[in-house]
């Protein structure tokens, strides 16, 4: 279901009917972008699909604090093995845990429905030939998409603290470096880190959303950002390929959760990383914009 079987005088670009003027595409007058917005973000946010996203995602970190605290101590390597006791550090456990295909897979479902799914329900022609600039309706649907990538990340990591904080207990944040900062400052590298994650996906969701603007079938949008994750791991692990690195969005993703981690805390990987998802949201745009501005109505 799109935004136009849920109310028929609505479309996520912000029009409706002049009925003085009894046509659909007479005396329209475009909507005030913040109404516009507001509208699209409310309407994906509602999704069944979306909520129903976010709360098996959310559920994860309660299950990993579960574990652990079932098992009375952390799991083997990398940060799980802090966790024991350590509840502040379950988000940044559980980020790791799902940035390398859960979180992916759920913000390239929202953005491959972004444009096929309009056009596979038959609204996108609608859309096109509204009085409104094609950048304009990019736009909305693009933060349509970051509202849900945002949402998932925030009630995750809300989740993740109060389940963290309840069942492994902790009154810090432990750093790898050993020693322990305090609660406030472990929860401002727990934002920092959430934020991170955001704009990982948001670059990985425009790729998605760039294939979504190429065919009517949301499937195969996803089939798409899916295979692209996939080469992207693979080509990470191939020695020989090395050459790639620098130039792979998921290159440092799991060392850059580390940084924040550490005392005195230090963000090269991250700042590359970042910078590297940010020329990768450029691309996805920007293929996104080159297909809608020329798509025929």
């Amino acid at each position: 279901m799109t935004a136009l079987d849920t109310d028929p005088e609505r479309t996520t670009t912000g029009f409706a009917p002049d009925p003085a003027l009894g046509g659909a595409s007479s005396g329209r007058t475009a909507a005030p972008l913040l109404r516009v917005l507001l509208s699209e973000i409310t309407w994906v946010l509602r999704r069944p699909r979306t909520l129903v996203m976010i709360g098996l995602i959310a559920l994860i970190p309660v299950l990993v604090g579960v574990g652990i605290a079932l098992s009375g101590d952390g799991m083997s390597g990398g940060i799980t093995a802090l966790l024991s006791g350590n509840g502040l550090l379950l988000p940044v456990a559980s980020m790791g845990m799902l940035l390398m295909m859960a979180l992916p897979v759920a913000a390239s479902f929202t953005a491959a429905d972004a444009f096929a799914g309009e056009s596979a329900h038959g609204t996108l022609r609608a859309l096109l030939l509204a009085p409104i600039s094609r950048p304009r309706l990019i736009l909305v649907k693009s933060l349509g998409v970051l509202s849900a990538i945002t949402a998932t990340i925030v009630v995750t990591t809300l989740v993740a603290i109060v389940a963290g904080l309840l069942l492994l207990g902790g009154s810090g944040f432990l750093t790898v470096s050993g020693t322990t900062l305090p609660f406030g400052v472990g929860l401002g590298r727990v934002a920092l880190i959430a934020g991170y994650v955001v704009l990982q996906l948001a670059a990985f969701a425009s790729l998605a959303l760039a294939l979504s603007a190429c065919t009517e079938h949301p499937l195969l949008s996803l089939v798409g950002a899916m295979g692209a994750l996939i080469t992207f791991q693979i080509v990470g692990l191939i020695p020989a390929l090395d050459f790639l690195t620098p130039y792979l969005l998921t290159t440092g993703w799991q060392e850059a959760l580390i940084e924040p981690l550490r005392d005195p805390m230090a963000l090269d990987v991250m700042a590359e990383s970042s910078a590297r998802a940010l020329c990768y949201l450029l691309i996805g745009l920007s293929l996104t914009t080159l297909r809608v501005v020329t798509k025929d109505s």
